[in-house]
């Protein structure tokens, strides 16, 4: 199986891309054009991670949802709670 390094760099682009997508996010949340309840499929589009990444994140309790008739939802307010919560600040000087 090969290996990646991972560098600074490539974790301050992921950084600048995260902040992007919350930026993004709140933007749309201020704007209203965010629903207040989002589906599996729109979670996985917004924090771009996959089934499996969403599932692991519902079942270790990280991510808060509710599921009626067999269809799982999230709160967008949660999310964005979540997000912040779990804010990582470096300084990478």
């Amino acid at each position: 199986m090969p290996t990646s390094i991972i560098t600074t760099d490539d974790l301050r682009e992921f950084k600048l891309e995260l902040l992007e997508e919350m930026r993004n996010l709140i933007i749309k949340q201020s704007s209203g054009t965010l629903k207040k309840y989002l589906k599996s499929s729109d979670v996985m589009d917004l924090l771009q991670v996959s089934p499996g990444t969403l599932q692991n994140l519902r079942i270790n309790g990280t991510l808060p949802y509710t599921k009626v008739g067999g269809i799982i939802y999230y709160d967008a307010e949660e999310i964005q709670n979540v997000m912040t919560a779990n804010r990582v600040h470096h300084n990478f000087d």
